[in-house]
This record gives C-alpha cells, structure tokens and sequence, in this order.
C-alpha cells in the first residue's frame, strides 16, 4: 500500500472529517507526535484521527480502503518492539474510547473500550478485591487495546498469566469493515473467516500441536494454537498478541481476579545474577505472586541501594495472604528455604508505603537501564526474550557471553519467575557498522533463545524488530501458517503493514536515521549528553511516566500533561517534537517551528522530568534552549521583557525607592490592566507587592559586615559562617524570610555574612531563553561571590528555584569556568545549612500540623530530606504536597496561561490545603507557591525560617 502525495492526503483528511465525530489531524506536529513509540523505530503517519466510538472506527476504516491507506490502532504509545510506530492512519484510541462500560464483581468481568488505561481498570475493581491480572510496568499509562495487542504481562504474571489468560471476549472489525465477535468458539464470525480458519488449522494440526514451545511467556508470532479444537478454537485468545494487524480492536471483555486482601514484599539478595536467576523457579511451589529480578547495576541511588538486602542481585517476591498475618508467615516460610538455597540476605516489608518505594526501583529499571553507569546509551530491541525459568540461569551466562564477544553492554532484570529477560543494550544504531553489528547480534541471539527453547519476546511483541527472525524461532513452515492466517484475517494488508507477517527487516526505518551527524549549535553545556543536544533529546525513549494521569507519591513530572491530558504537553511529546525538528522531514523549520513552539509554550520548567523521568530528560533546559535560538536576534514577547528581566526592574525599583508607587499604581484597576497588557500578563493575575525596604537594605541597615573568611570568634567560641545569598525573590518581594532565616541562623550559633554587591542566579533569564544575558549576570554573581567560594563558605539560598538553577543551570551554561562547579558544590537550602553547619542546635518546639507546596525544584533538583528532618524535630506533622503549584515564576503570569496555571495548583496543592486541619501552618519556600496559594485559595504561606523564627 502506496503512502499518499499531498493532493491524496488532503482528500483522504476531508473524507475522514465528513464522516467521522472524533479529532482528523494531519497537521505536522499530530503526524510528529506518533512517528514513534517506545522503541528504536520510526514511522511517518500521514495523519491521526480519534475515533469517537465504535462507528467512527468504522467509518474511517471505510475512508482509508476507499484511498488504499493502512491504519495501525494505538493505545498509549508504549510499544517496545515498533508496532505502536505510524504508518498510514494512525487512530488514537486514548482520547474518546477510554471507558470502562461496564464492571460486573460478581461474575469478575469488565467490559472496556481499548483506550482505558490498566489502572483506571485496576482502580475501579479494588472496591470490589478485584483487579486486573496484568501489570506491565507501564501500567499507568498502557492502555487495554494495547495489553492485548501485544500479549503484555507483567510483574504478577506468575500468579495470574498474560493478558491472554484474562482475555474473555473481544469485539473488533477488519480492515474490510466486517464486524468480528471473537470468542470460544468463534460462533458468532463470518461465515467464511471461520471455516476458512479451521481449514487452515486442519491442514497444519501436526504443526501447530508440535511447533509451539511450551514456556509462560510465549508471547511471539500468532496464537495460531488457541485455534486447535482440543483447546475450543478460542479466537479471543488468537487475537491477542497480533499487534493491530488481524483487526482493529473496539471492545474488549476482560476477566479479573480476586486479589489477596493482604501482601507483603520479600527481597532476597543473592551473591550475583546467576544465582538469582537459579534461585527463581525453586520458589514458585511457594505461590508467589510475583518473583521479579534484577541486579546491582540498576540500583543508581545510594538510599535505593541502602533499602535493599546484602548481595549483588535480588529477587523481589510478593506474598499474599487472608490477612497480614497469613501473607507474613507464607513470606517466612518462602525465605527460609531461599537462605537454604544460597540467598546472602533478605528483607521484609509489610508496610505498604514501604514496598511502593521498592517497587518504583524496579518499574523504572525500563528507563534506567537506557543509560549506563558511564553515561553511554543502551537500547531496546532484545528487550523481553524468555526461557523455560528452569533454563534462565545457563542461558543468562550464555547471553553474557555473547554480550562480551560483540564488544556490546546491557543490564538485564525481569520476570525470573517466568523466565522473561528485560534487557538495554549499548548498540550503536548511528552508524551503518554498529547497524550491522546489531543485526548480526541479533540474528546470534535469536538462535541462543531458540536453542534454549525459548520465545523472541516475552512481554512486548515482535513489532519491527523480531518478526523477521521468527523463522529461526518456528521454522519456515510455521511463519508460512502465520501468513496465510493474517491473509485470511486481512486480504488487503492494510493493518499495521510490515509487523509480525512478511514484516520489514530489523534494521530498516531506526529512529536515530535523519538526526544530525554532528553537534549542533547550543548553549548549554549538556554534560550527560557529550555537550550533543541530539544525544540529550534521544534521552527519551518513550516509556512515558510522563503521561500518568494521576501524581505518584512525590512525583512532580507532568504537570502540563496532567492540565491538558494532550500528548504535546507530555514531556514525551516535547521530546518527539523537538527530535522531528531535528531530522527535518514533519517539521521543517527548525529552531522557527510553531510546533514545537506551541508545545513548549506550556511547559512550566518545573524541573520535574528531570527528577522523575529514569532517564532524566530536562525539558526546562531544552525549552530555554529552544526560545534562545528561536529568538536570537528577533523581537521577544512582551512577557520575556517583562518578566524575564524581572530583577532589573525590581533593582530599578528599590534604587529609585518607587516601591510605594508601583504599589499603589497596581492597586488602580486601569493602570493596572495597562500595565498587564503592555508586560504581556495575564489579566486574571493581581500584581504582587513590592517590598518597600530589600533584604540588603534591611541587613546594611543592622550594621553587619563581610567578616573575614573562615571560622569567626564569639565569646570564645568558634561560629560556623555562611554567605545568605540575597535573591531576587527574597530580597525585593519576599524580605520577611530573609530577616527570619537571619534571626534563625543567630540563634543557631551561625554566622551570616551577605554579598556586599547584588547577586543574582539568573533564573528569570534561563526561564524565557535569555541565556546570552543570563551568561552576564551569572559571570557578575561569580565575580561577586569569588572570595566567599575561595573561602569555602557554603552559599545559603533561600529560594529553592534559585538554588536548583545554581546547583545546574550557572555550571550548565558556564561549563569552563571552574567557578560554576564550586558554587553549585557550595549551595546549601535553609535545611541543609542548619544541619550541617549546626548539627545540634534544636529548633523550637512549634507542635502542630502542617501543609502546603515543596517545591518543584526542590524536589527534582534539591531534594528534600533535610527540610524533613528539621520539621520533624520542630514537631511539625503532616505531608507537604509534591507537583508543582502552577505558577511556575512567570508561567502561571503569563498571558493565556492563568487556566492551566489553575489546573496544576488543583492537582494536588489547593486540594491537600482544603484538607488540612483548620490549626494547620501553610508552608511554601518558594515565593510563586506561597503567591498562588494567596491569589487562588486566599491562604497565607509562610517559609519554614519564618515559623521557626516566630517560635524562638
């Protein structure tokens, strides 16, 4: 099937929107969005519609045959193997066939449209003690339709099988329109589908009772089997894991499970790997629900690595039970014959906040494993191949050892209960020899899986980048029945060409094929990318945590996407947009695309990809790399000037004492809207007072000086010293913490010393692309601060975007001038200089509850331990909420983004503040927090050095 020329295409676009109710797009930035998936392969849709319901599919199925156009159905863009990639018409099931129809607890079934997300499903059943059996670690943000297109599993897979054991019924539709009941029996199907198919399966009943290996995780080729009488033709189950090219799922009904009213966690440690991987299928007897493992090499963080047990590999196995006491005495029976067996070490958790914690270490080794400990990129592609478990152990050193004879790297973890492998691979897919080197690995591989009696994939589906090595897993025999049933299903070949039957080769259409070969032009440093920024845009690899729809515990990442609930406000989709500009073929206009500008415009540069992504895309810094180039030498909107060079204006205010002015001027309805409209401010916003006295002015005024560097005497005793860094925020709009966090600082015996010269991190600047500027101010800040830094003083900041710019973006910018490592070494929150500098100094006793805002930075960048620790021996109790306030610095201002603004603060801020106990104390360290917190909920936040302060 031939892709269309521009005149087609817009025939084909008019036909879809006569017919159709749901979104026709076929605009560059809806054709970018979905040229890839999760993997390493790379499609271009000529457009994407959201069907509306199940009629709309219909219809524009007719459309698409009507112009010899494929389709290919797309859940949540997931797919690890390509099958989720463009081509044709993409129809995009997440928008508007996302509900769940139906939920009947007492016969444990669920009828759902293919776009419902796995734990919307999974939510609606716990009331019941029900859920969904499957869980892939993407299991916020996969959808139904794409479970069963690819068979998926997950971690509890052990205990309650692969989608296709939970599958019941399905209803889906041909590429030729024709409506297909699939269940036990097939029945209800078309007459001639249905006899055709036996006929089939009659002609190869040897075949298809011999061919197929007998392991959990077969997931790869076609379910042909499921069609053999002895197991009652079960077409449901043949369906699933055909990957969008048998039909075009519209309902699904699924089969749930009662679920253990109580679970514990047991990680076992074990000396390595391959001890681990022995150890695994002596314990499924015990009835595990999971039996999950990985290895030392995917434990990045030093507190991760503290929470688990002694050894070099681990196993994590959930027990359940009637209740605690049933699941823990199960728990301890299933370790004692694991410490019998080898294990080096073993924890338990009861406690579910607990395992939640443990758990996040293993769903996020899918993006962690993408970069190496050296910083080098790994892959997918051999990402989930299985074994009978019995046989992981020898062929997981066989596997090492292939790894080892093509010079290749990777990080294997997974489903040990199951005998499933996930695994990234340092593949270099840039230039044609390390294309080639991947291909005849792969090939190499293919037979060791094979050999072991073992299946190509094990979770995720061939997609692009198996299927054409079926044959070495089945024979030639058995791919030739593949075909002809794919030929019975789809005559015309128009679903999801060139995946799983005659399917493109392997190495064809790679993702990273069209990327500059060299560097391009940028401004920051990019240090964990080699100073590439294509290197730092491939970051993403399209696992998309970006895209739950509901914040995880502490998570901040993404605020935008959980506003709009749009692709292009995902970090994901920011990510595709931008790698699509640098390629050039959907978005042709470069740093001067409107795509990627309009995407952008309603990012907050909250920093939380950074910290929440596992592999740490930085959309902030991209974006202000963006709105550099783009605006280099052209006029900026009226909010960059306005707001990106906020610490002029407000230096300029205290230097003429016009405080007082402004003030008042902002209080007068039309000079306020003039202003608002001149500084490109959303109207809905109130102007925020500006202090009539600074912080510096304030502390010149107490008679302090810059004392000499080092240790000072004070009565004889030796004080610890510090510099408070006046930041803009602090120092003309907020000068009430700065005076609190002094008056906290001189009852702990430490001494405060300010920059006698403004200071400032250059945030505004970085925020709106001024990084030309932002270079300047930061160079001036370094010269201001340089004998501090010389000294060794550490450097106190108050406001927490402050400090996050200067611990990344000052060294980010300025990446050869040694002084912006030393200060982002030197910076220190409120927090951490007391516990550091005055380790036994107790805070008052203050003795009640708290809410509010930590902020987004703080949390990507700073983190927040110390800010707990001092709040706990404070007796402050309660949770602050983790996300992003909204506001964002200028964000939340600028014009046409006060709704979404809005939206973010009613995520979690504003709903944990109405929760709070009426006695409760508002904390926000960061100015916009406590600003949005005053203009959206009427509530007044205070820093944390302003409570302690009140009680000394």
């Amino acid at each position: 099937m031939a892709h269309q020329h521009s005149t087609g295409t817009t025939e084909l676009a008019a036909g879809l929107r006569a017919v159709m109710r749901g979104e026709v797009e076929f605009d560059a930035a809806a054709r970018a969005l979905t040229t890839m998936d999760a993997s390493n392969y790379r499609r271009v849709p000529v457009g994407v519609v959201a069907p509306y319901d199940a009629d709309d599919v219909a219809a524009a199925l007719a459309v698409c045959r009507e112009h010899g156009v494929p389709v290919v159905p797309r859940g949540g863009g997931t797919s690890i193997a390509g099958q989720a990639t463009g081509v044709g018409v993409v129809l995009d099931f997440t928008r508007h066939m996302n509900r769940i129809l139906s939920l009947d607890a007492g016969a444990r079934t669920a009828v759902v449209q293919p776009g419902v997300i796995c734990d919307t499903l999974r939510d609606a059943a716990t009331p019941h003690g029900l859920t969904f059996g499957p869980d892939p670690s993407t299991h916020s943000r996969c959808t139904i339709g794409g479970m069963i297109a690819n068979n998926s599993c997950g971690s509890h897979s052990v205990a309650w099988g692969t989608t296709a054991d939970n599958v019941h019924a399905l209803e889906a539709l041909t590429y030729r329109g024709e409506r297909l009941p699939l269940t036990r029996g097939g029945r209800d199907l078309p007459h001639h589908l249905r006899t055709a198919a036996e006929d089939l399966v009659n002609r190869e009943l040897a075949l298809l009772r011999t061919g197929f290996p007998e392991l959990p995780r077969r997931i790869s080729g076609y379910a042909l089997d499921e069609l053999l009488p002895e197991r009652g033709r079960d077409w449901a189950r043949a369906f699933t894991g055909s990957e969008g090219t048998l039909g075009v799922l519209t309902e699904a009904t699924v089969r749930l499970v009662e679920t253990p009213a109580a679970r514990v966690l047991a990680v076992l440690g074990y000396p390595d790997e391959s001890g681990a991987a022995e150890a695994a299928a002596g314990l499924l007897p015990y009835g595990p629900l999971t039996v999950e493992g990985m290895a030392k090499d995917l434990v990045a963080s030093p507190a991760a690595r503290e929470a688990l047990p002694r050894g070099g590999a681990w196993l994590f196995v959930e027990m359940g039970g009637a209740d605690p006491a049933e699941a823990g005495a199960a728990a301890r029976r299933l370790i004692d014959a694991a410490v019998a067996d080898g294990a080096t070490g073993h924890t338990l958790i009861t406690d579910p906040a607990g395992q939640r914690v443990l758990w996040r270490i293993r769903e996020d080794a899918s993006g962690t494993a993408t970069r190496l400990s050296d910083g080098g990129e790994a892959w997918p592609g051999w990402e989930d191949c299985a074994v009978p478990p019995a046989r992981l152990a020898g062929y997981l050193r066989e596997f090492r050892s292939l790894l080892r004879d093509y010079g290749l790297r990777g990080l294997p973890y997974g489903h040990f209960g199951d005998g499933c492998i996930h695994v990234r691979i340092d593949f270099d897919l840039l230039t044609a020899p390390g294309i080639a080197r991947f291909r005849e690995f792969s090939t190499e591989l293919a037979r060791l899986v094979a050999a072991h009696g073992g299946s190509l994939s094990g979770e995720h589906g061939d997609g692009l980048a198996r299927a054409e090595l079926l044959p070495v897993m089945y024979g030639r025999e058995l791919v030739d029945a593949f075909h002809a049933f794919k030929d019975l299903c789809d005559p015309d070949g128009g679903l999801n060409p060139g995946v799983l039957a005659r399917p493109d080769r392997l190495d064809d259409q790679l993702r990273f094929t069209g990327l500059p070969k060299e560097p391009v032009p940028v401004a920051f440093g990019y240090p964990h990318d080699g100073g590439d920024f294509s290197a730092a845009v491939r970051r993403c690899v399209g696992v998309a945590k970006c895209r739950e729809t509901t914040a995880s515990p502490g998570q901040v990442m993404c605020p935008s996407y959980r506003a709009t609930g749009e692709e292009k406000h995902s970090t994901r989709g920011r990510a595709r947009l931008l790698h699509e500009m640098l390629v050039g073929e959907v978005i042709t206009d470069g740093w001067q695309s409107s795509e990627v500008a309009d995407a952008l415009d309603l990012c907050l540069s909250c920093k939380g990809c950074r910290g929440d992504c596992p592999v740490e895309v930085d959309m902030a810094t991209y974006k202000a790399e963006f709105l550099h180039q783009r605006y280099r030498g052209r006029r900026r909107p009226a909010a960059h000037y306005a707001m990106g060079r906020l610490p002029q204006w407000l230096r300029l205010t205290a230097a003429l004492r016009a405080a007082p002015l402004a003030n008042a001027g902002a209080k007068v309805p039309p000079l306020a809207a003039l202003a608002k409209r001149l500084g490109g401010i959303a109207p809905e916003r109130p102007i925020p007072a500006i202090a009539t006295e600074p912080f510096t002015r304030w502390w010149r005024a107490q008679g302090r000086r810059l004392p000499a560097a080092g240790r000072g005497g004070d009565g004889g005793r030796d004080r610890e010293r510090i510099v408070l860094f006046p930041d803009s925020f602090t120092n003309y709009l907020a000068p009430e913490a700065g005076r609190a966090a002094v008056q906290v600082f001189d009852a702990a015996g430490v001494e405060v010393t300010v920059p006698p010269r403004p200071v400032c991190c250059g945030l505004t600047y970085v925020t709106t692309g001024q990084l030309d500027t932002a270079r300047t101010v930061m160079r001036r800040t370094l010269d201001h601060l340089a004998p501090a830094l010389d000294a060794g003083l550490p450097v106190t900041v108050l406001e927490p975007p402050c400090a996050a710019a200067m611990r990344t973006d000052i060294p980010e910018l300025l990446p050869d001038d040694p002084r912006a490592a030393q200060l982002a070494g030197a910076v220190r929150t409120f927090a951490e200089t007391l516990e550091q500098c005055a380790p036994g100094w107790e805070p008052p006793r203050l003795d009640r509850p708290v809410a509010g805002q930590t902020h987004c930075h703080q949390s990507a960048i700073l983190g927040e331990a110390a800010d707990r620790r001092l709040r706990e021996r404070a007796g402050l109790s309660g949770e602050l909420s983790a996300g992003c306030c909204g506001l964002a610095g200028n964000f939340g201002f600028e014009k046409g983004h006060y709704d979404v603004s809005a939206a973010c603060a009613e995520d979690q801020l504003l709903p944990a503040v109405r929760r709070a106990p009426a006695d409760a104390e508002l904390i926000a360290d960061g100015y916009s927090c406590r600003t949005q917190l005053d203009q959206l909920a009427g509530r007044k936040a205070r820093h944390l050095a302003e409570l302690l302060a009140d009680g000394l």
